[in-house]
């Protein structure tokens, strides 16, 4: 269970798009607005799980064209945000918006994040620690993962609502922006490699 934890906070902390858009918007739109949409990354990243553990994924992804379709949808939008991030020049913007993302902006992001379907099939057909009642340990799983999930993404939503509070040199802020689009575009590179 001690090793299932960890891998969950080591594969939740690093930058994947659920957590840099989470900085984003705090650093965009403030805390209100940031909370909304870390609600729909919440109940989007379970319902990740949820198509994950059902074996939804598995039935949906069992057919080379729609995997296909959905692979390069999810990868071309995520390049989109990483190339928005990156060019938004000596301005922390993360993900330059007119209006927060809201709750469905968050649940419509899980649903096409290639880092959050690789991650609970690692998560959940792996680190087993309950052979003998299987239903016990998926709901230990969801429990552990959400009770670290959770505060995970409110210090990435905290991080964006600080940065923009600094004022930092353009220079700064450009070199920020770079980096979450480099992070970024690595999570697509994976999701890539991982697809071929």
């Amino acid at each position: 269970m001690y090793t299932f934890a960890a891998a969950v906070f080591f594969l939740i902390i690093t930058p994947g798009p659920g957590v840099l858009s989470a900085a984003g918007v705090g650093a965009s739109f403030g805390a209100q607005a940031g909370t909304r949409y870390l609600v729909g990354l919440f109940i989007g990243t379970n319902l990740v799980c949820l198509a994950v553990v059902s074996g939804l994924t598995a039935f949906l992804f069992a057919d080379p064209r729609l995997r296909t379709v959905l692979f390069f949808a999810s990868i071309a939008y995520l390049t989109y945000l990483a190339l928005r991030i990156g060019f938004a020049g000596s301005k922390i913007a993360f993900i330059e918006r007119q209006k927060p993302p809201g709750v469905m902006g968050g649940i419509a992001l899980q649903a096409i994040n290639p880092k959050a379907y690789a991650v609970n099939t690692a998560l959940f057909s792996g680190f087993g620690f309950m052979s003998g009642n299987l239903l016990l340990e998926i709901t230990l799983k969801f429990l552990i993962m959400n009770a670290i999930w959770i505060p995970i993404h409110f210090a990435w939503l905290y991080l964006g609502i600080t940065l923009r509070r600094m004022n930092l040199p353009e220079r700064t802020q450009r070199s920020i922006n770079v980096a979450m689009a480099v992070s970024m575009m690595a999570v697509v590179g994976l999701a890539a490699a991982a697809q071929f």
